[in-house]
């Protein structure tokens, strides 16, 4: 009830991040639901499906977690603790706005999935989509039930446990030239291991075995599931590293006698590494897929052209993905607020901070975007060749 009342009082961009996760919510359980009515129409062919619902789920619940984060009615203040909401207490309203926000999701992606089967009648397109989602098998309810309650016990156990309260090691604040710079982060060996075992796990997938699920254009015997292991390895291995990426972008820009805006762009970069770097590592991932899927199913994509449900879940992963660096970097911008609103009173004009956001983008874009293509042409390779 509490996070039901502070949702009414909150800002209108906050409850649009809430209703962007509730509708990836809704995509997601359209889908597990989608994979049940499959399972109960050929009981033997949905487990590959089930599996690849995973992805889309990950990517929302990585979503919201984002947005559980730079949720302005979770964050500790002054005055909160006396009246009872510590920050174990805050941890709790996130928990519980993020499972509420995704609950709403899935029932109306069982609402929706209903009056599609032809359940639910008397608005328009009543059972449009009966034959694809086997409405002549009557739909175990349990069974739907429980597939879309992962969603928001994943969310919520995720989202709480990200924003846990931490004991702080109270530490001297350096002053002046006393301050010591931004460590770097230690993922890049184990992301390129990751992405090295990603990309060998698929080489081997590629090889396959005879009566594959999903057939790979020129590789009809790969396996499916091994290429989507071998793409998780790959994706999780970008993740890690992008942080480490992130930072030593911020160093290249302060290379070679650099000026006020270089200096300026490569420290945040520095400094936000940990914060963005992740995220992005997750868009370079999901676009260098899209890429290797793009050049494997171009132009021979034979009786396997990409359906519509396969286009719903590419275009949560991406628009998931996506969102989670912008929520990212909204929350870069406003944990900088005071250091910028202290340039500004020194008298650094806006143009220096436009420029040295620009030089932010670029400098990231002229790193990962050759990484992102390279990987993704070294992960259709072994699927064409």
């Amino acid at each position: 009830m509490l996070a039901l009342r502070l949702a009414r009082g909150t800002h209108p961009l906050v409850l649009l991040r809430r209703l962007l996760v509730a509708a990836a919510s809704a995509g997601v359980g359209f889908l597990l639901l989608c994979t049940l009515g499959h399972a109960v129409a050929h009981p033997g062919g949905s487990v590959l499906r089930l599996v690849w619902c995973a992805v889309p789920l990950a990517a929302t619940v990585h979503f919201a977690v984002a947005v559980a984060r730079t949720d302005p009615s979770t964050r500790p203040r002054p005055g909160l603790s006396a009246v009872g909401l510590g920050p174990g207490r805050l941890t709790a309203i996130a928990a519980a706005s993020t499972a509420v926000a995704c609950t709403l999701g899935s029932t109306v992606a069982l609402l929706v999935y209903l009056h599609l089967r032809g359940d639910i009648t008397g608005l328009p397109f009543d059972g449009a989509a009966a034959g694809l989602l086997a409405a002549d098998r009557p739909l175990p309810l349990a069974a739907a039930l429980t597939l879309l309650s992962v969603l928001p016990l994943t969310a919520s156990a995720a989202a709480g446990l990200a924003l846990r309260p931490r004991k702080e090691q109270p530490r001297p604040r350096p002053t002046g030239a006393e301050r010591p710079p931004a460590s770097v982060p230690a993922g890049l060996p184990w992301g390129i291991t990751l992405i090295t075992a990603g990309l060998a796990m698929e080489t081997f997938a590629s090889r396959g075995t005879p009566g594959s699920a999903i057939p790979m254009p020129g590789h009809p015997d790969s396996s499916p599931a091994g290429v989507l292991a071998g793409w998780v390895l790959t994706a999780l291995g970008l993740a890690v590293a992008g942080p480490a990426l992130t930072h030593l972008c911020g160093r290249l820009l302060q290379t070679a006698r650099p000026g006020a805006a270089r200096l300026l762009a490569g420290r945040v970069l520095m400094e936000e590494a940990r914060r963005i770097g992740r995220p992005l590592g997750v868009v370079c991932a999901v676009a260098s897929a899209t890429i290797a899927a793009a050049t494997l199913y171009g132009d021979e994509a034979g009786p396997h052209p990409f359906g519509p449900l396969t286009g719903l879940g590419a275009a949560l992963v991406t628009g998931c993905s996506v969102a989670t660096l912008l929520t990212a970097a909204l929350e870069s911008k406003h944990a900088r607020g005071e250091t910028t609103a202290a340039l500004l009173r020194l008298g650094a004009p806006a143009k220096l901070l436009r420029a040295s956001a620009a030089l932010r983008a670029a400098a990231l874009l002229a790193l990962f975007g050759p990484v992102t293509w390279g990987i993704a042409e070294l992960a259709a390779l072994p699927l064409t060749g």
